[in-house]
């Protein structure tokens, strides 16, 4: 299944996604009624709510935060009771299949019946059982986690001199295509080549010498999955970001992670503590391009895009 790619998409397009699906799952609706509804009420509010999760897990990309997934399916679920309870007919049709499994009179109803009567009973028990078990991890602690960007940064090189960088019109120099020209949908064409031909691209060269960049001085810490796994990842609280994670450099700017990488822990806002990170300001260790390629190789290696200001 391909994957609807929006660059930089907002919240309010989003909203507008799920409006356009509720009005075609709506059409659907009305098709099926005007063909004497071969699918019943409860089966067509299944059959919309698994639809509805399926494009906001697998299709639509970058991908939503597992808390956000969790808000609009939330939404999704309240939209659909409010449209089969709109009238007694409806909601008569939507009832009748668990009416009919609860009573158990007619014999396919009853081994669902027999089913389910098992199965509530140990989900509960297993999310009773997690939620009661002791826990040996340290308390959480509370942090923003994306604390807001200054509009402008000011980086050292170590090429010499210091560089100022306006996060909202900054670009990535090495995100090109053939040409030499900066491309953000560069990632999109490449994302299936090998950084190692011979005759690779420019923009695949540069994420060749990211790559190895990333391994020289990076996976140590956030690993060699980009999963914050590396091999002195447990000896920080909290451990390093997990890059394969949606929640992280899916979420954000390209200039946004060039910041922080530039300045780590030490040069996050007032608004960003309590904070225990321990990343180090690259800025003192590497230069200004090999920062940037070796963000183009985190974002190329997980396969995420970076969100575009508009």
């Amino acid at each position: 299944m391909g994957k609807i790619w929006i660059p930089g998409m907002m919240p309010i397009e989003l909203l507008l996604i799920l409006a356009t699906t509720f009005f075609v799952f709506v059409g659907v609706g009305w098709l099926l009624k005007t063909q004497n509804r071969s699918i019943p009420k409860f089966g067509q509010a299944i059959l919309i709510w698994l639809t509805a999760f399926v494009i906001l897990k697998f299709v639509l990309y970058p991908p939503i935060p597992s808390a956000l997934m969790k808000t609009y399916m939330g939404l999704i679920t309240l939209v659909l009771f409010l449209l089969v309870s709109a009238d007694e007919e409806s909601w008569t049709d939507f009832k009748r299949p668990i009416l009919k499994t609860l009573a158990g009179e007619t014999p396919g109803y009853r081994g669902v019946r027999t089913i389910t009567l098992v199965a509530l009973p140990l989900l509960a028990g297993m999310g009773t059982y997690n939620n009661i078990v002791p826990k040996f991890e340290e308390p959480i602690e509370l942090r923003t986690v994306h604390p807001a960007p200054p509009a402008a940064v000011k980086v050292h090189d170590l090429k010499g001199g210091d560089k100022t960088f306006t996060l909202q019109t900054a670009q990535n120099p090495f995100r090109v295509d053939e040409d030499g020209q900066y491309s953000r949908d560069v990632q999109q064409k490449h994302v299936n080549d090998n950084p190692f031909d011979p005759n690779a691209s420019k923009y695949m060269q540069y994420v060749r010498e990211g790559g190895a960049i990333f391994f020289q001085n990076c996976h140590f810490c956030h690993g060699d999955n980009l999963d914050g796994r590396g091999m002195f990842a447990f000896a920080f609280n909290p451990i390093p970001a997990n890059f394969s994670d949606p929640g992280t450099i899916a979420q954000l700017q390209e200039t946004f992670v060039f910041w922080r990488v530039s300045k780590g822990g030490p040069g996050l806002p007032r608004e960003g503590f309590p904070w225990a990170s321990a990343m180090p300001p690259w800025e003192q260790h590497l230069t200004t391009d090999e920062m940037w390629k070796a963000i183009l190789f985190e974002y190329w290696h997980t396969g995420f895009y970076p969100r575009t200001w508009d």
